[in-house]
């Protein structure tokens, strides 16, 4: 892992910027069990691969959109991790508060981007490009999982907010290269 002064500096000032907007903003208290429930399944992109395998089973858009789908949750992860180890930066000192201890797996990798903001927003991006409205369905779980990654305070925002960026991107790439490959 490499970090410059410079990026360690500007995230430090991020960081106390955000901690203050997440302590005004969010509660203390443990998320509710479905909350933590979604974020915990979605550790690693398990229900994201299996959402994809699920929707392989039925033919045409269905299951192109799956591949799809399936291969941006890969690349977005990737994309997620590769900019962690550039890009170091500390997740937020909240190991004593209810919200965090809610989470069964504790992260300890750099907090910058979110991979699971990326993964979800990778998933539902290249699954709507390619079958609109049943794509769009998996909307509300993402973002239910993006809010999630800074409610248990696992994330600061801002790796939330730039993990659906690279998600976005990702899915929209995958897209456009599968198009232009189908026969």
């Amino acid at each position: 892992m490499c970090s410059t002064a410079g990026t360690a500096l500007m995230f430090e000032w991020l960081n106390r910027e955000e901690r203050g907007l997440v302590e005004r903003r969010l509660p203390r208290d443990a998320p509710s069990r479905r909350l933590i429930a979604v974020t915990e399944a979605t550790r690693g992109g398990a229900l994201w691969l299996v959402a994809a395998a699920a929707l392989a089973l039925r033919p045409g858009l269905c299951r192109v959109g799956a591949r799809d789908a399936a291969i941006a949750v890969a690349a977005a992860s990737g994309l997620a991790n590769l900019t962690r180890r550039l890009l170091v930066r500390r997740r937020p000192a909240a190991r004593d508060l209810p919200a965090h201890k809610a989470l069964a797996h504790k992260p300890t990798s750099p907090s910058f981007p979110s991979a699971h903001a990326a993964v979800a927003a990778a998933f539902t991006t290249a699954l709507a490009r390619r079958t609109g409205p049943a794509g769009l369905a998996a909307a509300p779980l993402a973002a239910a999982v993006a809010y999630s990654r800074v409610r248990t305070r696992a994330h600061w925002p801002t790796d939330v907010a730039v993990g659906v960026a690279e998600g976005v991107f990702v899915g929209e790439v995958v897209h456009r290269a599968m198009t232009r490959n189908r026969p």
